[in-house]
């Protein structure tokens, strides 16, 4: 039977919650969503017009639709997240599923055994995590073996067996790592404390173990036990010290996730915390890589599936950074203050970190990439109409109105062009008039550019704020190029950037990557003005300093800094050097002047 029209599939879509699936022409799948409203989410994408080509390219694919009604959008967000690991449809966000990550075991088996494993088996054994690094496993391990003495061999410790004596103390309990069990020297009531001790610690909750040493300790002391009583003093000390760095929040703050979310055009990271007793007990960030114009409430949602999934989470309540849809049995909280909301901000420090790190390995590892990513935000941050792969800034120097200049520079694809750089003497401006200035160096640049038919800049940085960048507008004016280029102004107090026509400034983020290429800019034209400026003051000032002298012209001066260097070198050259240049006559006048 021949699959129904689209218009027909989509006329007859249920208002009901659900999920989606488009496939194409090869009946292959091509996206996965879910929706509160089948009908109408599934056909906005035939009706809306979309932003993104990845968007439209798909609309165009689609030849037919299938749906799966649920009771509610939690259940819709749950079968989404399978459906996507089941199929992996091209427009879909990639999860990827780690079955590698270590746990903490805790053996079924008499006199239990704890060590780290990869391997999570159903044999009756307690499996703590998964943790998202084996370090954050051994340090934790380390801590508890430190405090109390474990078995790490692997005999079979029943009953019969210790009886017979079938076990020899070896090296571990001479190291006072264990207390041989094995021998039959500790009981399995008192090595099964320590491991339901152990279990709070795994947990999160030291509260019971510290309790019971210090009721150990003051025993000890009362029973003048002096040195036994301080090995206990040093464990409650181990177990305090780890508490507190491990403690960020209050300790009431139990059994709680934290999800927190940084995005930017084309990738997305989410940060997960598992809390337990006001402490850190699990912490991973996930990067996921969009498809599609998703937004951050879309990509939140379906990691919290996924993170909750792959950790095996039964945490009853989460914080997060707006409302989302959950499971109808979690709680969730957008703090806004307190305890609360520093947890969730340092969840968003946690993958602005992670984000810059992996920035700063695909500037090694994919420059490319690096260099599309930072000139899409470009476009999105400043509000451009296209990316500012070419880019150029203007400064104006001039020191008490002496030997006014102006520079400028030019970035390319986010990195200097250093061989594009120009320096200008400014011509018609008479006194320090920076506006005049300015308009003067631009108007020679592009009229220089338009002539030339060489390539204009997709923007144009003023060093100044809305002074200056009027200055420069009257010049695109009169060459026609007003509304060609992109310009905007950079104020230096405020870092405030102006826009042609609008008098209230933008304020990007202050670790915006994109405000730091334009404060780049801006100091790169800063540095190559002041630099010819200098160059015109001190060859000024040698100048008039040989030329005071009588009988000295230019063309002289100019042979004698040829070759000496420096007015200091010419002081101190002799005659006969002098003469070797310019002639006996000359040299010695000059010899003269300074001897």
């Amino acid at each position: 039977m021949q699959e129904p029209s689209l218009q027909i599939q989509l006329s007859t879509l249920p208002d009901n919650p659900g999920v989606y699936q488009f496939y194409d022409a090869d009946d292959k799948i091509l996206y996965v969503g879910k929706a509160k409203n089948l009908k109408k989410r599934v056909s906005s994408y035939f009706t809306k017009n979309h932003d993104t080509g990845k968007t439209r390219v798909l609309v165009k694919k689609i030849k037919a639709i299938k749906h799966i009604i649920v009771p509610t959008e939690s259940d819709a967000l749950l079968l989404e997240n399978n459906l996507i690991k089941k199929y992996r449809p091209r427009y879909n966000v990639l999860l990827k599923d780690d079955k590698s990550y270590p746990w903490i075991c805790i053996k079924n088996e008499r006199f239990s055994r704890i060590f780290p494993t990869r391997r999570h088996i159903k044999d009756g054994s307690e499996y703590y995590g998964p943790y998202t690094s084996m370090k954050t496993v051994r340090t934790l391990l380390d801590l508890i073996k430190s405090v109390y003495p474990l078995r790490t061999c692997s005999y079979d410790l029943s009953e019969e067996k210790i009886e017979a004596g079938k076990y020899k103390r070896c090296l571990e309990y001479h190291l006072g790592n264990c207390k041989a069990p094995c021998e039959g020297d500790q009981s399995l009531e008192e090595y099964q404390k320590q491991v339901a001790d152990i279990r709070e610690i795994i947990k999160g909750n030291f509260k019971s173990s510290v309790q019971y040493f210090k009721h150990q300790m003051k025993a000890l002391a009362d029973d003048m036990r002096f040195e036994e009583a301080q090995l206990i003093k040093e464990k409650i000390d181990v177990l305090e010290n780890y508490q507190v760095k491990s403690t960020v929040v209050n300790p009431k703050i139990n059994n709680v996730d934290v999800f927190s979310i940084i995005s930017d055009e084309a990738f997305a990271y989410i940060n997960f915390f598992q809390l337990s007793h006001g402490s850190i007990v699990r912490s991973h960030t996930l990067e996921i890589k969009k498809k599609l114009d998703e937004t951050d409430e879309e990509l939140l949602e379906l990691a919290i599936v996924e993170i909750r999934q792959r950790f095996q989470s039964d945490s009853k309540e989460i914080y997060v950074p707006f409302e989302v849809v959950t499971d109808l049995n979690l709680k969730v909280t957008v703090p806004k203050l307190g305890d609360k909301k520093r947890i969730l901000e340092l969840s968003e420090r946690n993958a602005k970190l992670y984000r810059q790190e992996r920035f700063n390995q695909i500037k090694i590892i994919d420059p490319d990439r690096h260099t599309n990513r930072l000139m899409a935000q470009m476009k999105k941050d400043i509000r451009l109409s296209q990316e500012p792969r070419h880019i150029e800034c203007f400064d104006n120097s001039n020191i008490q109105g002496s030997n006014p200049v102006a520079a400028c520079v030019v970035f390319k694809d986010g990195k200097p062009s250093k061989k594009d750089y120009r320096h200008y003497t400014i011509k018609t401006v008479v006194g320090p008039d920076d506006f005049a200035s300015m308009e003067e160096v631009v108007f020679r640049r592009y009229k220089r550019l338009l002539e030339e038919e060489e390539p204009l800049p997709q923007l144009i940085v003023i060093d100044g704020g809305k002074g200056q960048l009027s200055s420069a507008l009257k010049s695109l004016d009169v060459l026609g190029l007003r509304g060609k280029i992109a310009i905007i102004g950079i104020a230096k107090r405020l870092e405030e950037i102006y826009f042609p026509g609008d008098s209230i400034p933008l304020y990007l983020d202050k670790k915006s990557e994109s405000l730091k290429i334009i404060q780049q800019l801006r100091n790169e034209a800063h540095r190559f003005g002041i630099r010819l400026h200098r160059n015109k003051r001190s060859t000024g000032a040698i100048t008039s300093e040989l030329s005071t002298i009588e009988g000295v012209g230019e063309k002289t001066i100019d042979e004698l800094l040829k070759k000496f260097k420096s007015v200091k070198r010419v002081k101190e050259a002799s005659l006969e050097n002098l003469s070797a240049e310019i002639g006996m006559a000359r040299a010695k006048k000059i010899y003269d002047a300074f001897h």
